[in-house]
């Protein structure tokens, strides 16, 4: 027994000994059989277009110490992953030209096909960058019909922001070839750009495209491109503090769990074009108490004030039998905020925001002989609810159309009341991708390895708010992708905002100008140019359609800055210095081709100026000797002169002969 006793407790001693041994040849042999797999950025894909003519990077993750192995264009490249698995391969500077493939091997084999060696540009900004050519499409038909270029490519890559951590690679996304279906996804702006450039120099185009609508720059700069800039680099700060944060993140937890699984009982919506004993577009409806509407137009301007909630619109057409039979298309402008439209009882489109144009096709044999019944019922949450004027409306089928414009009737289906704050229920809330570096960690950071050509940068919308701060914020944008890039002075063209929003017919204050003013003062930063749009916005449409005008003006800039063109004309006049001259003011500018011109003719247009009071006149104008001779019998001593000093400068005519608009600008004659 005793001995038995002896054998137990032995071995009792001997089990923590053997587990501890076992653990360490599991942990010896662990790398041997469980390694990760070599894996690569989702930029390095197929169909990628790589930077020809200089080093290329390509990088990816693997186990530590893993050999990896490149092979590419007949050669072989070879490097090992460092402490915490991450590799990069340089390659040497080679032609355009392609196709090739690529082969990355570790423990793994990765091939990529389809790759195009030509010209890489990074484009972002907000929803004018984003805006893509399928809502342009009735504008350009032709040039999506002969968007058939293998060798433009776009890669665009999804919404995704953060502002606690940098990404190591992008959310997931692919490259993709123009052809007449593929380029509808293309953003319009960078498409007309590419196909310019490939048509001048027949070399692959490659765009990536990273945009969000409705974001500020700051949200584009990293941390470091904003530490000299004390209101970021604090915000920045408290995303540390995780007394600030983390309640936030509670909040954003809880929202999600009540969202998807536990949804919080809200008050019964009660439409009444909806609730009533017939719904408001039933064919058999009798519309007694309705008003007469004029569209387009906002129902603010016509009888009913302040009213965020429910309207319905009916009208009556009579439909000829040619377009009976056949598929239609009814096009209803934009609507401000959502709709849902019905014909003949039938919901037939419906949008749930006011950007988008409101084009919807209908069916072979919903539209009938005689009379037919168009219902449509708008949603407006704030500010004027309605149908944006000097917009299409109309409804069409074969070469047969008919003007909605003109008498409606309207009635409210129900109103919505004002949000009651609730200090108790108050939760606190981070968008981050309007946050400094919310976008910057996860849509350019992950990028920053990918060589370049240069970037297109076009946003500026939603920082009007604040224009001064866009001064120092451009001139940081630039320096900091530069500074992560690390490919010197990269071309960096970026557009001015366009014209938008009532014209004014006195001088007035304007934020957007002042922001445009701000993108001018951007053109001291080396290697940039700006394209000027003055001229090419719509008054009415923060997303304006002219975007074959801007990218190829971006085209244009190109051709100076990166490809070296110095015989190109490719910018406006933009304004170099300004003298007195008796009670005139005598102006300078830089860019003016040929020679400066008052387009369609008459006399130049928009020129302001002011004594030392700043009370700002409408001036007379003219072009001498391509300078602009500037004054107003008001004004006996000038000290300030204003040029397109709007929102919205309707009548701008100052170009050169080239045919491109001079930017707005002030100047002062004590500076």
């Amino acid at each position: 027994m005793k001995e038995d006793l002896n054998f137990t407790i032995m071995t009792e001693m001997k089990k923590p000994i053997i587990r501890h041994l076992i653990t360490n040849l599991i942990f010896l042999l662990l790398p041997i059989y469980v390694q990760a797999n070599v894996t690569l950025p989702v930029l390095v894909s197929n169909g990628m277009v790589l930077q020809r003519d200089t080093k290329i990077k390509i990088w990816g993750w693997g186990s530590p110490g893993e050999k990896i192995e490149v092979k590419f264009n007949n050669k072989f490249f070879r490097t090992i992953t460092d402490p915490k698995g991450s590799w990069k391969i340089v390659l040497p500077p080679m032609s355009a030209g392609g196709p090739y493939s690529m082969v990355v091997k570790g423990n793994n084999s990765i091939t990529i096909e389809n790759i195009m060696l030509g010209d890489v540009w990074f484009c972002s900004g907000q929803s004018n960058m984003v805006l893509n050519l399928e809502r342009v499409k009735e504008k350009y038909p032709e040039d999506i019909a002969g968007a058939n270029f293998p060798e433009i490519r776009n890669f665009f890559i999804p919404t995704i922001s953060d502002v606690t951590t940098i990404h190591k690679d992008l959310p997931p996304g692919k490259w993709v070839s123009a052809s007449p279906v593929n380029a509808l996804g293309f953003g319009a702006v960078t498409f007309f750009f590419a196909r310019r450039l490939y048509k001048e120099y027949k070399v692959p185009i490659g765009i990536i495209n990273s945009s969000v609508g409705g974001t500020p720059i700051e949200a584009w700069i990293s941390e470091d491109g904003l530490k000299e800039i004390p209101q970021y680099a604090g915000r920045i700060e408290r995303f540390r503090d995780t007394a600030f944060m983390n309640p936030i993140i509670r909040s954003a937890s809880r929202r999600r769990n009540e969202t998807g699984q536990n949804p919080p009982i809200s008050p019964k919506i009660i439409d009444k074009g909806l609730n009533g004993p017939k719904p408001w577009y039933d064919m058999t409806y009798l519309p007694v108490g309705w008003h007469k509407f004029w569209l387009p137009g906002y129902w603010d301007d016509q009888g009913t004030k302040g009213l965020n909630g429910v309207v319905w619109f009916r009208k009556v057409v009579n439909v000829p039998v040619s377009m009976t039979g056949k598929p239609a298309k009814l096009l209803m402008g934009r609507i401000v905020d959502a709709d849902n439209i019905y014909i003949n009882g039938v919901l037939s489109g419906s949008i749930t925001y006011q950007y988008p144009p409101r084009r919807y096709d209908l069916p072979s044999g919903l539209l009938k002989e005689g009379k037919n019944i168009i219902v449509i019922r708008v949603t407006n949450n704030s500010g004027k609810g309605g149908f944006v004027p000097d917009k299409p409306y109309y409804l069409v089928a074969g070469n047969d159309s008919i003007d909605l414009r003109g008498e409606w009737l309207y009635k409210v289906g129900q109103v919505f009341r004002p949000a009651i704050f609730e200090p108790g229920r108050a939760n606190p809330t981070l968008t981050m991708q309007n946050e400094p570096t919310g976008l910057y960690n996860t849509m350019v950071a992950p990028a920053i390895n990918y060589t370049l050509k240069g970037i297109l940068w076009y946003q500026g919308e939603t920082n009007a708010g604040k224009p001064g701060e866009y001064q120092q914020l451009l001139p940081a944008l630039i320096n900091d992708w530069r500074n992560k890039w690390q490919q010197g002075i990269l071309p960096f063209l970026f557009v001015q905002l366009p014209n938008f929003m009532e014209v004014r017919y006195l001088p007035s204050e304007s934020n957007w100008a002042e922001l445009r003013f701000g993108q001018l003062k951007s053109l001291s930063v080396p290697n940039t140019a700006m394209v000027v749009t003055i001229d090419a916005g719509e008054w009415n449409d923060i997303h304006p359609l002219e975007k074959k005008v801007v990218g190829e003006r971006l085209a244009l800039a190109a051709l100076k800055l990166a490809y070296g063109n110095d015989k190109i004309v490719y910018s406006g006049p933009i304004y170099k210095s300004c003298v007195i001259e008796a009670d005139s003011i005598k102006i300078e500018f830089d860019h003016v081709g040929i020679g400066l011109v008052a387009k369609g003719g008459g006399d130049l247009d928009q020129f302001a100026i002011a004594g030392a009071d700043r009370k700002f006149v409408w001036a007379e104008a003219r072009i001498q000797n391509n300078h602009v001779v500037v004054w107003s019998s008001e004004i006996k001593n000038p000290v300030y002169v204003r040029y397109a000093w709007a929102d919205n400068p309707e009548g701008a005519n100052l170009y050169n002969i080239e045919g491109l608009p001079a930017s707005p600008f002030e100047a002062s004659l004590n500076k």
